[in-house]
């Protein structure tokens, strides 16, 4: 689970990637979530669309996703969301420490 501070920094980190998710009109399939999975995996944060021809809300896409795959939800603004799953193997990411 993020703390605010940590999703603040990871917002702040998403501003300036690609959006390379995108789903549409076929919605959620296997293909999706594998694509997620490989991305959430080799970068730690990815940001990913929704188009307007997907029957699915932007949050539903980014929930269902998180989930199948074992991310969290970051952001979602719009058409886009952003999730992030730390990569236990090689970090790339160092957030913020949250304090107990």
């Amino acid at each position: 689970m993020l703390t605010s501070k940590q999703r603040a920094y990871l917002r702040a980190l998403a501003n300036s990637i690609d959006t390379i998710l995108m789903v549409g009109k076929g919605g959620l399939s296997e293909q999706i979530f594998k694509s997620a999975d490989e991305a959430v995996t080799a970068r730690e944060l990815i940001k990913g669309k929704v188009l307007e021809s997907c029957e699915m809300s932007v949050r539903e896409v980014a929930e269902a996703i998180a989930d199948e795959i074992k991310a969290d939800v970051v952001q979602v603004i719009g058409t886009k969301f952003v999730l992030y799953r730390k990569n236990e193997d090689e970090p790339i990411i160092v957030l913020p420490r949250s304090r107990k």
